[in-house]
């Protein structure tokens, strides 16, 4: 059974061109023209029929693309998960940089080739179902609880929210608590190597990650910056 894709693009030929192209390789994609659209087709599917990925374009005719992105990571935790890889101008980094910042998983940017969005999207998926290494139980660090199975982070009990791309980052930290990862060592934990990531990519979703689980995101006590080196998800207890 192919695997759903939604493209929220206002592109009509560059739509059909991909959908055409990913149906080739075993996908079946689903096109909305404007933001609008894409989101009232991502809250009416049925679950069975709900998009595994969205790609999402960074200009649209009624909301840009950081504004759909912000409402879809608003929306009910099952839809809110979905992974989301968005289409930005060629050569802006700080599109890349707020479209991370808003919860996107990945960034490709226009023109591409489709052989590099194909890569892209089987690496985000790939990382959705594999993450990183899994015992079965749940990573305990005081008040802070990482359930790998169930792929929630919970703080004092209390939910936080982080994108597929982020619990991965986290639980990889978290197994290798104690050791500084590089950010190359970082991306090879969560399976993304094969695929050359934006150099701040990886600062931009600890950021994240950190106004999530950290008391003061700001000074740190569990995510720890090695300057010149990488991050290390410190051991200790609340």
């Amino acid at each position: 059974m192919s695997q759903q894709l939604l493209m929220i693009e206002d592109d009509a030929r560059l739509a059909a061109m991909v959908a055409k192209y990913l149906e080739q390789n075993g996908f079946t994609l689903a096109t909305a023209g404007d933001g609008a659209s894409g989101l009232a087709r991502l809250t009416a599917a049925e679950s069975t029929a709900q998009p595994e990925l969205v790609i999402l374009d960074l200009m649209l005719p009624d909301m840009d693309g950081l504004e759909v992105c912000r409402r879809i990571r608003a929306l009910p935790s099952h839809l809110a998960q979905i992974p989301i890889l968005m289409l930005t101008a060629k050569g802006d980094p700080m599109d890349r940089i707020i479209g991370l910042e808003m919860g996107a998983d990945d960034y490709l940017p226009k023109p591409f080739e489709p052989r590099e969005l194909l890569a892209r999207i089987r690496a985000i998926l790939r990382r959705k179902v594999d993450g990183p290494t899994s015992t079965g139980k749940a990573l305990r660090f005081g008040s802070l609880e990482i359930d790998r199975d169930a792929r929630t982070v919970t703080v004092a009990n209390a939910a936080r929210e982080l994108t597929s791309y982020q619990f991965d980052l986290l639980a990889a930290l978290a197994e290798r608590a104690g050791r500084v990862l590089t950010r190359d060592q970082i991306m090879e934990a969560v399976r993304g190597r094969e695929l050359e990531a934006f150099d701040r990519s990886i600062d931009v979703h600890m950021g994240r990650i950190r106004a999530a689980i950290e008391a003061d995101p700001k000074n740190p006590k569990r995510i720890l910056t090695v300057r010149g080196v990488g991050y290390v998800f410190a051991r200790q207890q609340d």
